[in-house]
């Protein structure tokens, strides 16, 4: 029998098998809503976000619907060769890299950085600031600022490691997501960190253009984080990064 190598599976992959199956046997049927994410997250022992990454993926097969602000309900079932990716990561696993990755990225910029640098970073702000959101074009001014950054290096591997980090959240999972709570007022919002950013790299800052950087992707998390359940707000924030 041929060898294949084990690959790991990510905790929210495996939230989302328990809660495929429980609907799969029957146990939720379709119409049913299913306990609210506090609920979930405590009969399973893990955070409310692992519990939104699983619905995500539950979503995107056409299992459930999510109704923010009324709950998660059960669609039915789907045809057993609904595909799967096993490969992607969450959301807020992806966050959370960029946030240890680009936080020293930032750092080492505010070192290096020239008048020219300020400029490109400068462009950039004014461009997003005249974007209308959500757009591709406002994701891809978003990617530019943050690997405008990492060129501050000079070394095009990083630039191509911050870029692609970046690249992971064009996924069904965290487009999904994005959803649900993007607009524009947490574009501006995400913005004003963008400004933030600048300001201590354009400083020579190391240590506060760190703060900054880990303090946008840490609230890009929180923009993420509103709950799905009866007891949200439609028109959260957003994961904007």
């Amino acid at each position: 029998m041929p060898i294949t190598a084990i690959q790991p599976r990510r905790l929210y992959q495996q939230i989302a098998d328990q809660l495929r199956a429980l609907i799969e046997s029957g146990e939720f049927r379709p119409g049913d809503r299913l306990p609210a994410e506090r609920d979930l997250a405590e009969q399973f022992g893990i955070s409310r976000p692992t519990v939104r990454e699983a619905l995500i993926v539950l979503e995107v097969e056409g299992r459930i619907r999510i109704r923010v602000g009324a709950g998660v309900f059960v669609t039915g079932r789907v045809p057993a060769s609904t595909p799967r990716n096993t490969a992607i990561e969450g959301p807020f696993e992806l966050l959370r890299a960029r946030e240890l990755v680009e936080g020293a990225v930032a750092a080492q910029a505010a070192l290096q950085v020239t008048p020219a640098h300020v400029a490109t970073l400068d462009r950039l702000i004014g461009a997003m600031q005249a974007a209308t959101h959500p757009s591709c074009e406002t994701l891809a001014l978003d990617r530019d600022f943050h690997t405008a950054i990492a060129d501050i290096l000079g070394n095009a591997v990083i630039v191509r490691f911050v870029g692609e980090l970046f690249d992971e959240r064009i996924n069904p999972y965290f487009e999904r997501l994005s959803g649900y709570f993007e607009n524009a007022l947490t574009w501006n919002t995400a913005l004003q960190e963008h400004r933030v950013i600048r300001d201590a790299i354009a400083a020579g800052d190391p240590e506060r253009a760190t703060r900054a950087m880990r303090h946008h992707l840490q609230q890009s998390q929180m923009r993420f984080s509103p709950t799905f359940g009866e007891e949200a707000e439609p028109g959260g924030e957003t994961g904007t990064a």
